[in-house]
C-alpha cells in the first residue's frame, strides 16, 4: 500500500477531516488529526447538515456508522416549508413527508453538527486528534513536512490533507486560485431554547426548515436539536458591507432597527428572530471557488471540503462534497492500482474538482434564484417535483 509505514496528518476536525481519519484508520493508516478547537467539548456552530444519499451518506456508510447514524439523526428537521415575506405558506411537505426514508434519493436525514462531530470522534482510535492546534504553516522536510502551531508545538507528516475550511491556510501549498464573492452576504442568529425565548418563530417552524421569499431577500431557518434555532438573513450586497454598513453586530438595537429598515415591508412577526437571538450576529460573506480551478498535483499534500473547494449552501452540498472528498481520497489513496502517491492523487483531484464545480454551480444559480424578483414562484418550481 502507498501509505505503508507514512505519517499522514490532516488539518481540520470537520466532517471531512474526521470522516477520512475514519476510513484511513479502517485500512490501517496512521493519521492524525490537527483541531485548532481547545478540545472536543468546544461550542460547534452552524446549522444541522443534510446528508446525501450519494455523498454524505455513502461515507458514513462506509465508515461503518449508519446504524449510529440512525440513532442521533433529527426526524423532523428536514421537513420544509416555503412562505413569503408575509409568512403565508405556499408549500409544506409536514402533512405528507416520511419521517424515516433511507434509501430513497430525495431523502436528506438532518443531523447537528455537533452530533456528527462526536459520532466520527468517537469512531476514532484514541489520541487520534490533537487538540488546540492552530496551524500556521509548514516547511519541507525530507519528503515531507513540518507542521508549525501557534501554540509553539511542530509536528512531521510525511503527507498533508487539508480540510481547514474556506480560509484554508494550506491552499496556497497546492494552488493559486483563490474563491470569488457570489454577491451574497447572510447575517446568522441563533436562537437558544426557542420553545421559551422565541415561540412565535419556534410555532411557525414547527420543527423543521423555513425559507422565506420577498423582494430579492431571504429569511432561512432551521431547528437544531438541542431545542435551539438557527436562522440567515440573506441578501445582496457589496463585500464590504460588513466595514462600510456602520452596524456593530453587539448591537442588538442597531441590528434590529436595520432589518426593521432593509426588511420594512416583511411582516413584524420576523423580528422576533433579531429581538431574541444572541449576540453577536455574524456576517457570512459567500463565496465561491473558480469553477474551472486546476492545478498540478503533488505527491505530498492535498486538499479537501471547503478547502479546496468553497461554494455557496444554496445547493445543501458543501459537507456533502467533503465527506465525498474524504471517501474517494481514501480508496484512491489505499488502491493498488496507483505505482505513486502522485498518480492516486491527481486521479483523486480531477474527479473532485469536475464534480464539486457541478455542486458549485448548481448553488450559484439557486442563489440567483433565490435573491431574484420571482424568487418564491422560482423555487416553488424547484421543489415541485419533490
Amino acid at each position: 500500500m502507498l501509505l505503508q509505514d507514512k505519517q499522514i496528518a490532516i488539518i481540520g476536525g470537520g466532517p471531512g477531516g474526521l470522516t477520512l481519519a475514519r476510513l484511513l484508520q479502517i485500512k490501517g493508516v496512521y493519521v492524525k488529526v490537527y483541531e485548532r478547537d481547545f478540545d472536543s467539548h468546544a461550542r460547534v456552530q452552524g446549522a444541522p447538515l443534510d446528508l446525501h444519499d450519494d455523498s454524505g451518506l455513502a461515507a458514513i456508510c462506509a465508515a461503518g456508522l449508519l446504524d449510529v447514524f440512525k440513532a442521533n439523526f433529527l426526524p423532523e428537521a428536514d421537513k420544509l416549508q416555503i412562505m413569503n415575506e408575509r409568512a403565508e405558506v405556499f408549500h409544506s411537505d409536514h402533512d405528507y413527508k416520511p419521517k424515516e426514508n433511507f434509501g430513497h434519493k430525495h431523502f436528506r436525514p438532518e443531523i447537528d453538527r455537533g452530533v456528527l462531530r462526536k459520532i466520527l470522534l468517537n469512531s476514532l482510535a484514541q489520541d487520534t486528534v490533537v487538540w488546540d492546534s492552530h496551524f500556521i504553516n509548514m516547511e519541507k522536510h525530507n519528503n515531507g513536512w513540518l507542521l508549525l502551531f501557534k501554540n509553539g508545538i511542530s509536528a512531521y507528516a510525511d503527507m498533508v490533507i487539508a480540510a481547514d475550511g474556506a480560509n484554508s491556510k494550506i491552499r496556497q501549498y497546492v494552488t493559486d486560485a483563490k474563491p470569488f464573492y457570489s454577491g451574497i452576504t447572510m447575517l446568522e442568529g441563533n436562537i437558544y431554547q426557542s420553545v421559551v425565548n422565541a415561540p412565535g418563530i419556534h410555532a411557525l417552524l414547527k420543527g423543521g426548515k423555513i425559507m422565506a421569499f420577498g423582494n430579492k431577500k431571504n429569511i432561512l431557518m432551521g431547528q437544531k436539536g438541542n431545542g435551539d434555532l438557527g436562522f440567515y438573513a440573506s441578501f445582496k450586497a457589496p463585500e464590504n458591507w460588513p466595514a462600510t454598513s456602520g452596524l456593530n453586530f453587539n448591537d442588538r438595537e442597531q441590528i434590529t432597527e436595520w432589518f426593521k429598515n432593509y426588511y420594512n415591508d416583511w411582516h413584524p412577526l420576523w423580528q422576533e428572530l433579531f429581538d431574541q437571538a444572541a449576540l453577536p450576529f455574524v456576517p457570512r460573506l459567500i463565496y465561491c471557488a473558480p469553477l474551472e480551478q486546476t492545478w498540478e498535483a503533488k505527491p505530498n499534500v492535498t486538499l479537501i471540503g471547503d478547502a479546496a473547494h468553497v461554494m455557496p449552501p444554496f445547493a445543501g452540498e458543501g459537507a456533502n462534497m467533503a465527506m465525498l472528498d474524504a471517501l474517494e481520497l481514501s480508496q484512491k489513496l489505499t488502491e493498488e492500482k496507483f505505482d505513486n502517491l502522485t498518480d492516486s492523487i491527481a486521479s483523486f483531484e480531477s474527479s473532485m474538482r469536475k464534480r464539486a464545480a457541478a455542486a458549485a454551480q448548481e448553488s450559484l444559480i439557486n442563489g440567483e434564484r433565490m435573491h431574484a424578483n420571482h424568487a418564491l414562484t422560482d423555487m416553488l418550481e424547484v421543489f415541485k417535483p419533490h
